[in-house]
């Protein structure tokens, strides 16, 4: 064993084993669409007086942090995105309505002179198209102010009266403690007591003292207590308060027709405070916990059944070499989980998805090394398999920096122009390729030079595995076809395939996911069967007419509407409750429409950002010829992924946008492959007509594609027969993305660049660019570590 050797195998035990502990010892942080809550993205906007920035938008924040504390959810979290957006996420909640409505409040509290019976009606006309009306703590509803002068306002009190109110005098910020309380002995029933800080105190005491200068019985005597332009309270002051002596307690309570809950909600909205600036819903998820332990289950079984698979077929066709491989991809799914863990990454659905693809894109390594090394052997049959082992990791390391670093873009832009869950999805995927990349290039090289070293193992070729060349490169040798004789008929093939994709796209249109379009989305389970025609009829029935109801999972209905506020939810659920019997409600998505603009423009930004990305790096790696070949060949695969699903009537959301944005790197991953090879052979054979060093090149990656795309393909089919609704469309998405990938990398992006090198004027590659060889320089050949440099 040298030394190289038993230093990798030391780092990866000492890997291993602290990854061993980090499983064992820590738990994973879920997110909520797999331990079920609610999440709230609220949109702060600017008031008459006060501009919604970074500044307010923690205040509000910090505000709203109170008030959800006092509702008692277990580990609630609050974070600010971006200047002034608010993500709220609610554990286990799963009814939002009591939570939206205290997190939307403003609570605005304050305290007014009334300066007799209003002059005019307050107006109570309809509230304006498509908002909902306001209701207050006592569940009236709250009619509209009307100024009556300037700083003035008539509001209705308690029993509908109008009262025409002065300036306020003291406002919620001078209010100390509120706490809800229930009067048994006076039966006052419940009520909230204030507590005053010092300075509001005295302005307590002179405004009660200036309305107690009026007669008992005026309107003049009252002091109205209003929230939220509300009048909540509006009592006289006691007759045995003097004139100009005021309530000197600093304290006082809001009497009403308050219920338990209504009143310690109001006293949690005054204590709460008023919030700098006010908010709008606009989004909101609901996860029941089942859908997320379905999903769980379900992606633990995908990840066993489909790594099972992927390292049997490795075995078979690289034999011992292929089963250490096995080995080195078990110790992947042990030290990419401990990283996600130890880094305290939040587990979400398409994260979990991105980590189970992840199992089966991480053999791309070892099948690059072992196609290699099997080259080495079939051209120097003398050589030791040590030898050709350690050239085959050397000769691979371009074309895996390369097709990883591809990869590791696509994860980037999910993280960084994703939303939502889709983040998870893009850590995962750069943790995955990182530690796919420790797995293959030090635990699996460990395990391969220790057993190359073994004489059993380097006598009998059929053994190891790489020793003889694999029956499909025999093949192709064998027949050696002219593949790019006539380089633009594959490039017709593609334009059909294209036109076909595009007809889908205009004739069946994309049907776009609430996510891009604004709405809500809500998926339920009923004790009963109830079929998608009577359940249509049902919700007709109850005034939602424009009910869009399908089936999902199993024989659950999902139902999409336009706006829809939480109190119609309700209403809908119980509609459907009358026909289905118990309905739960599995899974809910509210979109607002102008994040759903958002959402939807951000996402053709994200694919031109990422379109741009890779063309620029592939432009510094390679010819200009080959990066935009591949990027041609790139955006052929997308068009055709959108078409199939356009054709396929499936929904296209922001788990089909993390998919598509993969199959960019997986895409582009192919053609780096294949051009990495055209560069280094045309380099070695700058005499030799392009197309034949491109026939060679293909001929001699195509067992990598195959293999590679087999790992992932075994994945992806499990992911998408156990992974329920919730992981199908994703893993339909990445299915088709990786066949016109594998494709495209061959078919479109050779006959691409063939036809663009035509016209090009630059010279071939100086011989051993790209693989760590200055022009000018002679290469250094590494010596076979058993040969003693002698010679006869």
């Amino acid at each position: 064993m040298t030394r190289a050797t038993a230093v990798r195998a030391v780092l990866a035990v000492a890997v291993l084993l602290a990854s061993v502990v980090i499983t064992l010892t820590m738990s994973p942080r879920l997110g909520l669409d797999l331990q079920g809550g609610t999440r709230i993205v609220l949109q702060a906007h600017d008031s008459d007086t006060v501009t919604a920035d970074r500044e307010t938008t923690d205040r509000t924040l910090e505000v709203l942090r109170q008030r959800i504390d006092s509702l008692g959810v277990s580990e609630p979290t609050l974070t600010r995105s971006g200047e002034d957006r608010i993500i709220v996420e609610l554990p286990d909640v799963q009814d939002p309505r009591q939570a939206a409505e205290v997190i939307g409040r403003t609570a605005q509290l304050s305290f007014h002179a009334v300066e007799g019976p209003g002059t005019g009606k307050p107006e109570t006309g309809e509230p304006p198209a498509g908002d909902s009306e306001t209701e207050g703590t006592d569940g009236r509803k709250k009619p509209p102010a009307s100024d009556t002068g300037p700083g003035d306002l008539t509001l209705p009190d308690e029993q509908g009266r109008s009262l025409a109110l002065g300036p306020s005098r003291l406002s919620g910020a001078g209010v100390d403690d509120a706490t809800a309380a229930f009067d048994a002995q006076g039966g006052a029933g419940w009520s909230v007591s204030l507590t005053f800080r010092k300075d509001a105190g005295q302005d307590w005491k002179k405004l009660t003292g200036e309305a107690a200068c009026h007669p008992a019985g005026d309107d003049r005597r009252r002091v109205a207590i209003v929230l939220d332009e509300k009048v909540i309270s509006s009592p006289q002051v006691d007759p045995s308060v003097g004139c100009r002596v005021g309530l000197p307690s600093g304290t006082t309570q809001i009497t009403g027709s308050f219920s338990a809950d209504e009143a310690r909600d109001l006293a949690l909205l005054i204590k709460g405070g008023a919030l700098p600036v006010p908010v709008e819903i606009v989004e909101q998820r609901t996860v029941g916990p089942t859908l997320g332990a379905a999903a769980i289950e379900a992606s633990a079984q995908a990840a066993l059944i489909g790594a099972a698979a992927t390292a049997l077929f490795i075995t078979v066709v690289y034999r011992l070499f292929g089963a250490l491989a096995a080995v080195a991809l078990g110790a992947y799914g042990v030290i990419s989980y401990a990283a996600l863990v130890a880094l305290g990454v939040t587990l979400t659905l398409p994260g979990l998805a991105g980590f189970v693809l992840a199992i089966g894109m991480a053999v791309d390594a070892n099948v690059l090394v072992f196609e290699r090394a099997r080259e080495e052997c079939a051209d120097r049959p003398k050589r030791t398999l040590r030898s050709a082992l350690t050239t085959g990791f050397q000769k691979a390391w371009s074309a895996v920096a390369d097709s990883n670093a591809t990869t590791l873009i696509a994860a980037g832009l999910l993280f960084f122009l994703g939303s939502g869950p889709v983040k998870g999805f893009g850590v995962t995927l750069a943790i995955g390729v990182v530690a796919s990349m420790f797995s293959a290039l030090v635990i699996a090289r460990a395990l391969t030079e220790i057993a190359a070293n073994r004489r059993f193992v380097s006598d009998y070729r059929g053994v190891n595995g790489i020793g003889r060349p694999g029956a499909v490169r025999a093949w192709l040798v064998r027949k050696d076809p002219r593949l790019f004789r006539r380089p633009l008929r594959w490039l017709v093939v593609s334009a059909a395939l294209v036109a076909v994709a595009v007809a889908g796209i205009v004739v069946r249109g994309i049907d776009l996911g609430v996510e891009f379009t604004g709405g809500r989305l809500v998926e339920y389970s009923t004790s009963r069967p109830v079929d998608v025609e009577t359940a249509r009829d049902t919700l007709a029935a109850a005034g939602f007419k424009d009910a869009e109801v399908t089936t999902a999972g199993d024989g659950d209905l999902s139902v999409r509407t336009g706006k829809l506020d939480n109190d119609g939810e309700h209403a809908l659920r119980s509609a459907l409750a009358e026909e289905g019997g118990e309905t739960k409600k599995v899974r809910d998505e509210l979109i607002g429409p102008s994040l759903g603009d958002e959402l939807r423009r951000n996402a053709l930004i994200a694919l031109g950002v990422a379109v741009a990305v890779q063309l620029a790096y592939l432009a510094v790696r390679f010819r200009w010829t080959f990066a935009v070949a591949s990027v041609v060949a790139m955006v052929h695969d997308v068009i055709l992924v959108v078409g199939a699903f356009a054709w396929l009537g499936r929904p296209v959301d922001g788990i089909f946008l993390a998919a598509l944005l993969t199959v960019i790197g997986y895409s582009v991953n192919d053609s780096v492959v294949v051009f990495d090879r055209v560069r280094e052979l045309w380099g070695a054979n700058r005499k030799t007509p392009l197309d034949t060093i491109a026939r060679r090149a293909v001929l001699q990656t195509v067992p990598r594609t195959v293999n590679t795309g087999m790992g992932a393909l075994f994945i992806l089919a499990a992911l998408a027969v156990l992974g329920g609704d919730s992981l199908a469309d994703f893993a339909i998405a990445l299915l088709i993305g990786i066949v016109v990938g594998t494709w495209s990398s061959v078919f479109t992006a050779v006959p691409g660049a063939l036809a663009l090198e035509r016209s090009a004027k630059a010279p071939p590659p100086a011989p051993g660019k790209g693989k760590g060889t200055a022009r000018g320089k002679t290469r250094t050949v590494r010596r076979d570590p058993l040969d003693n440099g002698a010679r006869v």
